[in-house]
């Protein structure tokens, strides 16, 4: 059986349900949950940024989860785009097993 992540990927507000959708069609994860407003800050090139942005809930499996890094980063704007995959140590095994379906 595929082990799952939960992947968290923030964008530009405006290209977060265009990511979403990339994701989803291309099978790279099974639910993708869009938060369309988070503000954000971090250190970039030596300064300290400040960004509204949209953050990317998305649901997939341990097996697809180097092709979804891959892919998003092709079409991703930003230079150095934020994608953290977490383990989901537990949770409705149906809904688990749900995701492995959906993206195979």
């Amino acid at each position: 059986m595929n082990g799952y992540v939960v992947v968290l990927i923030t964008t530009p507000k405006d290209k977060g349900q265009e990511l979403a959708d990339f994701i989803v069609k291309n099978k790279l994860g099974a639910c993708v949950n869009v938060v369309p407003s988070v503000n954000s800050t971090y250190w970039w090139k030596g300064n300290i940024e400040k960004d509204e942005e949209s953050l990317l809930v998305v649901k997939t499996t341990t097996t697809r989860l180097s092709l979804l890094i891959e892919q998003v980063k092709e079409v991703h704007p930003y230079t150095v785009p934020e994608i953290i995959a977490l383990p989901i140590v537990g949770g409705n095994e149906d809904y688990l097993h749900w995701i492995g379906e959906s993206i195979t």
